[in-house]
């Protein structure tokens, strides 16, 4: 039995599988927030003792660069490694991945139910893949042909320096350079980035606000799903909201085109992460795509990449995927 785990800093995912029912077919799962836990361990201990489920190995998917074993979760203040992990939740023995290692991983198992297709592209077989992810951080990966299989690569491409492509993002740069000695893309396309928007809009470009709407931001406990739910509610639609997501779907389509321009990924380039699902019926709009295609001379190029968003929990599936592979290894 594997306990797999997707460790992000708003929340964690935790689910037991057996090798026979494969990375697809969790016996038991379970979401909880990282934030109310002092360490993985703790929550970790708390989820097997409340299903009484006995497993022998784990690994975890961590939203944060793993070295030699060990990590610390980007946002949030847990280290952990493998051999500390392995100790006090008396198990045979835990891996540690990066969070988007471990959707790539997954992307060569997805079936054809798990991602909607926004450009059907021309793929080149064998070319190199990309996978950008919008949740609480912004996480990157890619994927290369070996020959015989694709091989993953972890990435910090979300710490990578924002480039604005218009007025509007510059005006962005600026106000956020006043409050961060570094903005990276990850301040303007993520959880902790699309309120970061909303500000710079309501601060500089002055977008007028209903007072209701501003109190109830405020006082959310989330306040991206928020923005998100204000900008596209019909019967209480917010124009600075709808402006955020606006600016931030044009952003991340932007940054999807520096990932595929930078890894060639002529075999497509998958959107994954809790953030494009609930926006999806904005990425189906042609400006998610004209802002990905926009890239001068290379925009006819643009037009074969393949482009698809993972509907299912993806890195869930590749932490599985990768733990299952290891541990048939150690047997």
């Amino acid at each position: 039995m594997l306990l797999a785990g997707d460790v992000g800093g708003t929340k964690t995912d935790l689910a037991v599988y057996s090798r026979e029912a494969g990375p697809h077919s969790p016996l038991s799962q379970a979401e909880m927030h990282s934030a109310d836990y002092p360490s993985l361990q703790v929550l970790v201990t708390e989820f097997l003792l409340k299903e009484k489920i006995h497993v022998e190995r784990a690994c975890f998917d961590v939203a944060g660069p793993v070295i030699e074993g060990r990590a610390k979760v980007t946002n949030l203040p847990w280290v952990m490694d493998e051999a500390s992990l392995a100790k006090d939740l008396n198990l045979k023995s835990v891996r540690l991945i990066n969070d988007l290692e471990a959707v790539a991983r997954a992307i060569p198992i997805l079936r054809p139910d798990d991602v909607r297709t926004l450009n059907v592209g021309q793929p080149i077989p064998g070319g190199a893949i990309g996978v950008v992810a919008p949740g609480t951080g912004l996480g990157e990966s890619f994927l290369t042909w070996d020959g015989s299989k694709y091989v993953p690569h972890s990435s910090e491409g979300g710490h990578s320096d924002f480039a604005p492509t218009d007025e509007r993002q510059i005006r962005l740069l600026r106000y956020l350079l006043g409050r961060f000695d570094h903005v990276g893309v990850e301040r303007v396309c993520s959880g902790i980035g699309i309120p970061n928007i909303y500000e710079c809009l309501r601060d500089i470009e002055r977008i007028p606000e209903d007072l209701d709407i501003a109190q109830s931001i405020a006082a959310a406990k989330d306040r991206t799903a928020a923005i998100a739910n204000f900008a596209t509610d019909p019967d209480q639609r917010s124009k600075l909201c709808a402006a955020t997501i606006e600016t931030f779907i044009s952003i991340l389509a932007s940054e999807m085109g520096n990932l595929a321009v930078k890894v060639l990924a002529t075999g497509g380039i998958y959107l994954a992460g809790g953030i494009p699902l609930h926006i999806l019926n904005l990425l189906e709009k042609p400006a998610f795509m004209e802002s990905f295609k926009r890239k001068g001379r290379f925009a006819q190029l643009m037009e074969r990449i393949p482009v698809h968003v993972i509907l299912n929990h993806a890195a869930l599936v590749g932490s599985a995927a990768y733990g299952m592979e290891s541990f048939k290894e150690e047997l």
